[in-house]
């Protein structure tokens, strides 16, 4: 069983992890498609959950048609989406105050890694109103390749200054899961859609329900 005295730092995604964006990044996309005259399948939102949005665009042209215009989508989703978040916000997810208190009693090193851009991050961040809660932010500006290549948790365990041998990795995300396993990290996959790859289950090292389940286990 993992416990956090077998590790010297935690890394946090931030997207369906931390924070729970994404269900408001789906609310603005599919709100964005309609008005463009697109529909997109219930399965079709949570399958872009953990990827920069260059794959995004990507997996929307394939959607969608290479006539599709990812200029107008961008903007139209980035309206829609400030539209959402300035009347609801951003809620933080159920176990980060507790699981961060217990890094705090403990001294334990801890950061944000993430695919977004950093000015995207820091204002997800201030919706909810934990702009200060992170020493270390690392997200896609800092390095060459997004998830699920490993370079964003390397980039953080070389700013914690901590081995990422010895680093406990929190992700929500299949792409999230293969980066940390690239990097050699210890993985917790908290999945933050109800549809689960089996691949993301056999290539982590401990799925929980939550990070208040995750918070009981490591400190048990």
């Amino acid at each position: 069983m993992i416990k956090l005295a077998d590790f010297s730092a935690v890394i946090f995604d931030m997207d369906g992890l931390v924070l729970d964006t994404e269900s408001t990044f789906m609310i603005a996309w599919q709100r964005a498609a309609h008005a463009m005259g697109y529909d997109f399948s219930e399965d079709f939102c949570p399958s872009l959950s953990g990827l920069h949005y260059h794959d995004v665009e990507l997996k929307l042209i394939e959607y969608c048609g290479a006539e599709f215009d990812l200029q107008i989508f961008k903007r139209l989703s980035g309206d829609f989406w400030r539209e959402y978040v300035a009347v609801h916000g951003i809620q933080i997810k159920r176990g980060f105050t507790g699981l961060l208190e217990l890094l705090n009693r403990q001294n334990m090193p801890y950061c944000l890694a993430t695919n977004s851009l950093m000015v995207n991050a820091l204002e997800c961040l201030e919706l909810a109103g934990i702009e200060q809660v992170f020493p270390i932010v690392v997200t896609r500006d800092h390095v060459q390749h997004g998830k699920p290549e490993p370079d964003v948790f390397l980039k953080a365990a070389e700013l914690l200054q901590v081995d990422i041998g010895r680093c406990l990795v929190v992700e929500d995300s299949h792409v999230g899961i293969v980066a940390a396993s690239r990097a050699g990290a210890v993985s917790v996959f908290i999945p933050s859609t109800v549809q689960v790859d089996p691949r993301t289950i056999e290539l982590c090292d401990l799925m929980v329900s939550d990070l208040a389940q995750l918070t009981d286990v490591i400190s048990a």
